[in-house]
């Protein structure tokens, strides 16, 4: 588990990096987050489903869901401030405030019944920010505890682009990095991990020649899940 500093230190850098970005955010990133609309797609969040996105940022993504899901309810977190308050801005414009809740906290460690009075969700996804959090394995473990039996928790990333020309893959690779982002080559293998410790299914996708993965971990109904944190950063 991240200590309370090291939490406050990852919120300090983000809006550092989000003060400016957050205002170009969605317009820039519509061309490389490659995956998105398809993992919105493939939610399926009907009548009364819960959805919680974690590294939720502008809220862009919540807003296209509740769009296509107007049943649903949709919960969001980031440790960001700069960009939650882009995100309720955002909400409110669009009309989706009774729809879209946000709210701050660490991905690794956040406590969603203080947050938005409810413990698990039906549906939890993460897009793209798993490979800007430094102790990503104790954030994907943390996902993985908030879904509730019978749920699922969606993932799309940027990929290990194995199908990709080596100089494509090594500019874009020493593009990310400027910004802080490391592609989480291993997210396959640690979901396959907690797929044989936990008794999960796990199916992965690695679209647009392998530049994205795409993750579906379904928790099996009626049975509670409880994950032992990693100890892996």
């Amino acid at each position: 588990m991240m200590t309370q500093t090291t939490a406050s230190d990852a919120a300090t850098v983000m809006d550092r990096m989000y003060r400016w970005q957050r205002h170009v955010y969605d317009l820039t990133r519509k061309y490389y987050l490659l995956g998105r609309d398809r993992l919105i797609a493939r939610l399926d969040a009907r009548a009364g489903t819960c959805v919680l996105e974690i590294g939720c940022g502008t809220a862009r993504n919540l807003i296209a869901a509740a769009r296509r899901y107007p049943q649903a309810r949709f919960y969001g977190v980031d440790v960001s401030n700069e960009m939650l308050q882009s995100a309720r801005r955002h909400i409110v414009r669009y009309g989706y405030g009774h729809h879209v809740m946000v709210a701050q906290g660490d991905a690794t460690d956040f406590d969603p019944g203080a947050l938005f009075g409810r413990p698990l969700f039906e549906r939890v996804f993460i897009s793209y920010s798993l490979s800007m959090i430094p102790h990503w394995r104790a954030a994907l473990d943390h996902a993985l505890s908030l879904v509730a039996p019978g749920g699922e928790l969606h993932i799309v990333d940027f990929g290990t682009q194995e199908r990709l020309p080596r100089w494509a893959r090594a500019m874009l690779r020493r593009w990310l990095a400027l910004f802080g982002v490391v592609p989480r080559d291993d997210l396959a293998a640690a979901l396959r991990a907690d797929a044989a410790r936990c008794g999960v299914s796990v199916s992965i996708e690695h679209p647009c020649l392998g530049y994205a993965q795409y993750a579906v971990v379904r928790v099996p109904p009626a049975t509670g899940l409880v994950l032992a944190r990693s100890t892996a950063a």
